[in-house]
């Protein structure tokens, strides 16, 4: 069975409220019109069996019965089998009455071309599992794929997300991310890749229309921190532009997710963004653009979990470790909405879903780590 339904205003201002006395309420914001943890969890890391599995599935339950009401995926993280887990944990949640479908915000992504289950041992099956997934049902072609690995052709993407709701066991998904774009330049000159995001996107505004997403943004990696000019660079202004054509004044590209962390500050130092005339950073120029931004890679993968500056607990006062610590910079930095850590055990879940107690970080306290003096 599938989970009707999407994320609602009412539905997670109510699950805002039953964390009431739990969380700070400055742990939720408001938005795009919803209501979300300031702390999400990614599902990214991990081994592909059945012992990660229980353990993911475990986590995510625990996560939102702890004050996290946004979880992340993408359709090749470990597989398809974090997508199958999320959904595992989120049927148990709705039927024990824990949680309601419209006050869990759900994202995913399509892009990189996924596995099932387990890798392939050989090239040869490689070969075999793409004929047999993409190529003979004509999903794609071989020169559709760039770096043996990426496809964002509209007949891909449709395919993919169909694919991401079977795992997810819902109807809908809230927000549909196109997965690392900036990979197609690789191989394809910059006036290809536009016509490339602008039909992906052309593919998502349809899927819009017919109910299986709430709203589509992109998920990048270096695109939006490389330096303007670098051949992975990625322009907000011509990305906007490429939504503009796609589904005009009232398109539905939403949301953009990049790393933000104390080793990656990129999004918020580095004003690699052309706003009319200025020169602004990433979070600028999408909090100009009315774009929410979900940061992934909160505690680098686990190398800022311990072993920080001391300064971080003078700037961060109160916290018990240093992934909190970490989680705090994240989610505190000005035009982030949401701070995605990746979480596959309990122990984890629960040690970083403590800073749901405390409000983010004023701007007069984050800048300090940012200044000479």
């Amino acid at each position: 069975m599938a989970y009707s339904g999407c994320a609602t205003g009412e539905g997670t201002a109510s699950y805002r409220d039953s964390l009431s006395g739990r969380a700070e309420p400055r742990h939720f914001r408001e938005l795009e019109d919803l209501w979300m943890s300031s702390v999400g969890i990614g599902t990214y890391l991990g081994e592909a069996d059945e012992a990660t599995d229980a353990s993911y599935r475990d986590a995510v339950a625990e996560a939102v019965r702890l004050g996290c009401n946004v979880i992340d995926s993408a359709i090749n993280y470990r597989f398809q089998r974090s997508e199958r887990n999320i959904g595992g944990a989120l049927d148990s949640l709705f039927r024990s009455g824990e949680a309601r479908r419209e006050q869990v915000v759900l994202c995913t992504k399509g892009g990189f071309v996924p596995f099932d289950s387990v890798p392939p041992k050989t090239r040869e099956e490689y070969l075999a599992y793409l004929e047999s997934a993409y190529f003979g049902p004509g999903v794609c072609g071989p020169d559709d794929i760039v770096a043996n690995c990426h496809c964002m052709t509209p007949a891909f993407l449709r395919h993919e997300l169909d694919r991401s709701l079977r795992n997810l066991g819902v109807e809908t998904v809230d927000v549909y991310y196109v997965h690392n774009p900036e990979t197609q330049l690789q191989d394809v000159s910059r006036e290809v890749f536009q016509l490339r995001l602008r039909n992906a996107f052309a593919e998502l505004e349809r899927a819009v229309e017919a109910g299986k997403i709430r709203c589509y943004g992109t998920a990048t990696w270096t695109g939006f921190r490389a330096d303007a000019g670098a051949p992975d660079y990625l322009s907000l202004d011509e990305v906007l532009q490429a939504a503009l054509e796609a589904g005009g004044p009232g398109h539905h590209f939403r949301v953009i997710q990049l790393p933000l962390n104390l080793g990656m500050p990129e999004a918020f130092s580095k004003p690699n963004q052309q706003v009319e005339a200025q020169r602004v950073s990433f979070l600028a120029a999408a909090a100009r653009n009315g774009i929410t931004v979900m940061t992934s890679g909160s505690i680098l993968q686990g190398r800022a979990a311990k072993g920080l500056p001391p300064v971080l607990s003078e700037v961060f006062p109160g916290f018990e470790t240093d992934a909190q610590r970490a989680i705090q910079f994240a989610r505190s930095a000005p035009g982030v909405g949401v701070a995605l850590v990746g979480m596959s055990r309990m122990d984890h879940v629960r040690e970083n879903m403590k800073v749901a107690a405390r409000a983010p970080a004023a701007f007069e306290e984050f800048i300090r780590l940012f200044r000479k003096d």
